[in-house]
């Protein structure tokens, strides 16, 4: 049986069988994945939010399931055909653009389930403590893996996400 993504030594991970550096581990699995939860996270809030204080939380759920998975097609196809990885060492192109997709569309799934619950204040105070629990995620995943400080990594994530969430709001009112 193999353990996937355990560390082997100094500076190595196994996965699925393979043993991988550090860097290449990096390189191959966690950015990928880390752009896809970014994305996916981040521009699903503002149709999202929008569609939920412009006609309701089922509609946001609807929006949101939509914009997730298609974010996920779009960013998966987008990663998969930017770098075929010879040139970069980044491996394939069809597995990272599969990582990518993946998480962009968890990224993007989370805060919408929230919005199952009929009460719009109550669905909207769940997502947004969601969506906190999510940019302290991703700024956690940017420390450990790449580095980043952690109040650095909090801040550059939080202002990303406000700006968006603020677009989204701001269009929900309008409308």
């Amino acid at each position: 049986m193999t353990t996937i993504g355990t560390p082997t030594g100094m500076g190595t991970v196994r996965l699925a069988g393979r043993e991988l550096t550090h860097e290449e581990f990096v390189l191959r699995y966690v950015q990928p994945a880390l752009v896809g939860l970014i994305d996916g996270t981040v521009s699903t809030l503002a149709p999202v939010f929008a569609a939920a204080l412009y006609a309701g939380p089922f509609t946001a759920f609807l929006v949101g399931i939509a914009t997730a998975l298609g974010a996920g097609v779009s960013m998966g196809w987008s990663e998969a055909l930017s770098d075929n990885g010879r040139q970069t060492g980044r491996g394939s192109g069809v597995l990272r653009g599969a990582v990518t997709g993946v998480a962009t569309t968890i990224g993007g799934l989370f805060h919408t389930l929230p919005f199952l619950i009929p009460d719009l204040g109550v669905s909207l105070a769940v997502a947004l403590a969601v969506v906190i629990i999510e940019l302290v995620t991703i700024a956690w995943i940017r420390n450990r893996f790449l580095h980043v400080s952690m109040a650095n990594s909090l801040l550059t994530v939080t202002v990303g996400g406000l700006i968006v969430l603020a677009i989204g709001m701001l269009v929900g009112r309008i409308g």
